[in-house]
């Protein structure tokens, strides 16, 4: 099992991308890179915590790959845009890729050197090592299953029928 940390806006959303995706073994809703230990979502939104929004994924490189899992981030998000991501605006709605193995560095830069070429204006993901996770509150987790009509800037036709796990 592999494990990354992907920021693409609000979390909601993103975790329940990932939660649908063939491959993906967990996904749970939280906080990283920020400078206070487990803060809450209320703290977050201040901005003053400089945490943004994550979403934990673990996965089964036997069956997803890590550029795969990658150019699912890269179709829900816009790259180009810093703070801000559908509707939401704020650096905790920023974009990023924080790797736990220092072995995927150089493949998510690869990647995302690779998809500049398909933008015009500088893609601004932040690519850092992961320094801190915190889980969000449980309400936060699984929120579009407990809640399917909430808010969420992604559009889940875009995990295509193929990249789907059977039953989610």
């Amino acid at each position: 099992m592999k494990e990354i940390v992907l920021a693409g806006g609000c979390f909601w959303g993103v975790q329940e991308y990932y939660r649908r995706a063939k491959g993906v073994i967990s996904s749970k809703a939280g906080y990283a890179q920020g400078v206070k230990d487990n803060p809450s979502y209320q703290e977050v939104c201040t901005g003053n915590t400089e945490h943004a929004e994550v979403v934990f994924v673990r996965y089964d490189e036997q069956v997803i790959s890590l550029e795969k899992i990658l150019e699912h981030l890269f179709r829900m998000i816009d790259p180009t845009t810093l703070n801000r991501q559908g509707n939401d605006i704020g650096t905790q709605y920023r974009t990023g890729i924080y790797f736990m193995d220092e072995m995927d560095e150089p493949v998510i830069r690869d990647y995302v050197s690779m998809k500049q070429k398909d933008y015009k204006k500088p893609i601004v993901v932040e690519i850092e090592k992961l320094d801190k996770f915190f889980d969000a509150e449980d309400y936060h987790q699984d929120y579009l299953l407990k809640n399917p009509s909430g808010y969420c800037h992604i559009n889940m036709g875009l995990l295509k029928k193929e990249e789907r796990k059977d039953v989610y």
